[in-house]
């Protein structure tokens, strides 16, 4: 993880996988601390990590230490067309395509880190770096 990044964008499963405080995901963090990278997520990804099980007052931890973009209308036909130009439609795709969306318009350079690089690849193409968990 040796090019520097600015920005990391955080899909479903990174933030997730912080609230759950996973070891992987902890060391990725620091690292990113280190070298002064900023966290941001979608507002559709606090929506999709939120369910019965999850410890609410760690995903309100985690949500006071990243930048939370939100899905205006100009932000959601955006992602629209991400949708579009990567041949993809549903509810999964429709968050992926908000997640992509957030992190194109961040201070570069920007990585991702998703459990999907497969359909993050489709929508962002080649603009965002993109970590695998």
């Amino acid at each position: 993880m040796s090019p520097h990044i600015e920005t990391v964008v955080l899909n479903s499963e990174g933030l997730s996988g912080w609230i759950a405080q996973d070891r992987k995901i902890l060391a990725l963090f620091k690292i990113f601390h280190e070298r002064g990278a900023d966290l941001v997520n979608s507002a559709n990804t606090v929506v999709e990590v939120s369910h019965s099980r999850v410890n609410m007052s760690r995903l309100y931890w985690a949500l006071s230490r990243v930048k939370v973009e939100p899905v205006t209308e100009q932000a959601a036909k955006e992602a629209a067309k991400l949708l579009k130009a990567a041949g993809l439609h549903g509810h999964t795709h429709a968050i992926d395509a908000t997640v992509a969306e957030a992190a194109l318009r961040q201070p570069g350079p920007v990585a991702i880190l998703t459990s999907d690089v497969d359909d993050m690849t489709r929508l962002c193409g080649k603009q965002i770096r993109l970590i695998g968990l």
